[in-house]
């Protein structure tokens, strides 16, 4: 529970949904005594009360210290008074800061350094002023403790695999601890996870020994198929003589197609069976 002078704001609640209370009798004498300045003075007093917030800002009123309307002020005009009236002006936009690197030890024991950054807006100006000293540097402290911890219960694996759910998960815890301040955490996001050095390398020698033994085991593959298809057509040449002998001219076809010099070959054994029968 957060006190503004008699104005109280409960942690579940927001400013906005509060009752300002009143300003006693010495703060409505300080209201009049305001008033007869302004009215003797005016027009040139008019400069002094009329502000101007542009479309994306806010302004939040307080009125001797207290705040004065349930809502705060704009776009636009608005109008206080400058003796007893003081305002804070309130930037709705969303907002976009990195988080510094930061060494974090891994669940398995590992000390990685990771970055990131998040995107918040202000969408209770009451709030953001009433309930924290600097809602943004608040905020930015706050992610850099909760990337630590949400990070410390994750393997290194989950780590490079899974940024999507971290960052969902990072997102969920900020905007749940920065409610109470007015904030609202649109996005988190993992921008670059540095490993250690020895850890590189250890990781890339174990990647390149992966990828050799799924050579070695197409390659393996491969030899296999080949050997049963080198099987099958022995097979069917075995059973056609005829076969045999297109082959072996087509391979001397071939190597004559290739390299054109004079090739010495033996004659096949069943061309000299007849003439050794006839003598």
């Amino acid at each position: 529970m957060v006190t503004q002078g008699k104005f109280q704001i409960n942690a579940g609640d927001s400013a906005e949904d509060q009752n300002p209370v009143s300003l006693g009798c010495c703060g409505w004498l300080l209201v009049i005594l305001s008033l007869l300045f302004i009215i003797p003075t005016f027009p040139l007093s008019i400069f002094l009360c009329v502000k101007i917030v542009r479309e994306y800002e806010r302004a939040v009123i307080f009125r001797l210290g207290r705040l004065s309307d349930r809502k705060p002020k704009g776009p636009g005009l608005f109008f206080i008074l400058p003796c007893t009236d003081t305002f804070v002006r309130i930037d709705l936009r969303t907002v976009t800061f990195d988080i510094p690197p930061q060494e974090i030890l891994t669940k398995d024991s590992v000390t990685v350094s990771v970055d990131g950054v998040v995107y918040f807006r202000i969408q209770c100006p009451m709030s953001s002023v009433a309930n924290v000293a600097d809602a943004h540097l608040s905020t930015r402290l706050l992610a850099q403790t909760t990337l630590r911890n949400v990070l410390g219960t994750k393997n290194l694996s989950e780590l490079l695999s899974d940024r999507e759910g971290i960052s969902l998960s990072m997102q969920e815890s900020l905007d749940d601890a920065t409610d109470t301040w007015g904030i609202k955490v649109e996005r988190v996001e993992i921008k670059d996870v540095k490993l250690p050095q020895q850890l590189q390398r250890a990781m890339a020698a174990e990647a390149e020994a992966t990828r050799e033994a799924r050579a070695k085991i197409i390659a393996a593959e491969g030899e296999m198929n080949a050997s049963r298809a080198l099987k099958e057509a022995s097979l069917v040449i075995a059973e056609s003589p005829s076969a045999l002998q297109l082959r072996y001219l087509q391979t001397l076809n071939t190597i004559s197609a290739e390299k054109n010099s004079t090739i010495i070959f033996p004659v096949p054994i069943d061309m000299m069976q007849t003439f050794m029968q006839n003598k």
